[in-house]
Order: C-alpha cells, then structure tokens, then sequence
C-alpha cells in the first residue's frame, strides 16, 4: 500500500488506504462464498479494521510494535473455518503482515513423530514451509495427549512456542477444533493461550442456510433440485441435523455427491430414451428419497 495519504494537514483518508490495500476485495469474496457465518464474517471485518489503522498508525511513527496476530478458530466440522483461514491470509498480505498469502493446513500427523528425534524435524520442516505465510493446524488438540507418556506432541509444542514468538513478524499460526477440546487444550498449554491475539467461535449452519448451501454447491457444477427434489433435501436435512457426526456444510456436500450418483445410475438404466439437457441437470426426489436417513423409520433415523 501507498504511503499514507493527506486529506488536508493534519488528518490521514482512511477511505483511500481501504481501497488501496485490496482488503474489502477479499472481505466481500468471503460473503460471496460463505453462506451465514454473520458473526464469523463481523469478527474478520473488525480485525481488518484493527489491522489497517495499525498500520497507519505504524506509518505515522505512532507504533512501537506490530500486533500478535495468532488466532484461534472453535466450531463443528463444516462450518468453514478453512476457508476463511485462507480469506485471513490475503487479508494480512495485502496489508503487508506477511510475505505471501499461502496456508499451509497441517494435522498431528504431519508434525508429531512416533520415534525419539523425529518430531522437532517434522515439525521444523513444516514451520519452513509456511514461513511467510499462515501455519493452519487444525484439531490442534490432538498435539497434547498427556495420558501417553511417551507421546511426543509435547515436543512440537515448546517448538510451536519459540516459533510463534520469535518469528510472529513472518508467520502467523491458526488453531483450529471444537471448542470444548480447545478450552482443555489451553487450560493444559497457557503458554499457547497467551500467544493467541483473536479466538473466533463459528456456529452452526440453519437448516435454511444449509439449503441455501447445497443449492450453491448444485449450482457451481451446473446441477439444480427439481421442486420435488428440493423439498425431499429439506426433510433429509431436518433428518440428518438430528443424527450425530453431522459435518454441516461437509455432510450437505457428501450427500450431494450421492445424489449425483443415484441421478447417473438412474440416467443410466434408462438409457434407451433420449435425454434432455434438464434431465442431466436435474437432482429430483427420488435420488434424496433413497438415503438411508429417510429410509428408516422417523423415530429411528439411520446413521
């Protein structure tokens, strides 16, 4: 971004640095393509207010330091804390926090090592590289298992630890998981609470903007519901909201791959008609109404 610009003496346009750094682009990107998530999407808004004014704060001599900028994202499976890991990315490089917008997204696996001098490696070599960037660790809990003595997620944590302190001006580390783990997780590692700048809490998707979602989802592959097909959808969704292990947006998708399935197998075995191109694009009630969700019984709603 330019230098700061002057209005008049004395007073800096704040408007004109907006539209310099890129930011609303990015933030109005992230309303396109998350459904919901007002809360999340205001929580990112202001810290890309807190960001801009820091930054012309810095240009103006006015700060001594750049802010901790490690975050903490809690919610369900599904609700889009990936996605907006990587909106927060090009937030920060467009204001010149980090050196590019990559997110590296890792697990305990790619971190922890299952010998003696194979974990601080691992974890070493994925810090190099995310340098730059932003370091996504999701189910972050599962670094901590102090039931196993000889687990080695300890050792990735005090590396963790130096890193997020000693290179916070070149990259920056999300965590991600349920909330209730990631509270025992803190309680367990208060020197990592300590480095965490912003906790953001994504909530559940509505059953309207799950629908919402899978017409989207539909639509980026050139597929829509019949009416029939639509309203089949809604009573799965009231089903599978119900059943436990549901993935929000990730179970609508996973149920929209089946969907797709079942059309082209009925497609399929009806192959001696011609087909039009609205029978290709159509998902109708029949490929909904076969899930074993809706299959079962109402009181006993399959898994």
């Amino acid at each position: 971004m330019a230098d700061v610009a002057e209005s008049r003496p004395g007073t800096v346009d704040l408007e004109a640095a907006f539209r310099a750094s890129g930011v609303g682009e990015v933030l109005d990107e992230l309303d396109r393509q998350l459904v919901g998530l007002a809360p999340v999407k205001r929580r990112i808004r202001e810290i890309a207010a807190l960001l801009l004014v820091d930054k012309l704060r810095r240009e103006l001599g006015l700060s001594s330091q750049p802010p901790t900028l490690h975050m903490s994202f809690t919610g369900n499976p599904g609700t889009g804390k990936t996605t907006v890991a990587q909106r927060m990315a090009d937030i920060l490089n467009r204001l010149g926090y980090i050196r590019t917008n990559k997110l590296v997204s890792v697990t305990r696996d790619d971190l922890v090592g299952q010998y003696i001098g194979h974990t601080a490696p691992k974890t070493k070599e994925m810090l190099k590289k995310a340098m730059g960037g932003v370091l996504f660790i999701d189910e972050a809990y599962y670094l901590y298992r102090p039931e196993n003595e000889r687990d080695y997620g300890q050792e990735a944590i005090e590396i963790l630890l130096q890193v997020m302190e000693n290179k916070r001006d070149d990259l920056v580390v999300i965590l991600a998981g349920y909330a209730d783990r990631m509270d025992r997780f803190f309680q367990a590692n208060p020197g990592m609470r300590s480095r965490i700048a912003h906790h953001i809490d994504f909530p559940d998707y509505t059953k309207d903007e799950l629908m919402a979602i899978a017409e989207l989802m539909l639509a980026e592959q050139n597929y829509r519901f019949s009416p029939e097909g639509r309203a089949a959808f809604e009573r799965y969704l009231e089903a599978r909201m119900r059943q436990p292990h549901f993935a929000n947006a990730r179970s609508v998708r996973n149920a929209l791959d089946r969907a797709r399935l079942r059309q082209a197998v009925r497609l399929f075995e009806s192959r001696g008609r011609g087909l039009t191109v609205e029978d290709l694009q159509t998902i109708g009630p029949e490929e909904i109404l076969a899930s074993r969700v809706l299959a079962a019984a109402p009181q006993e709603e399959a898994a």
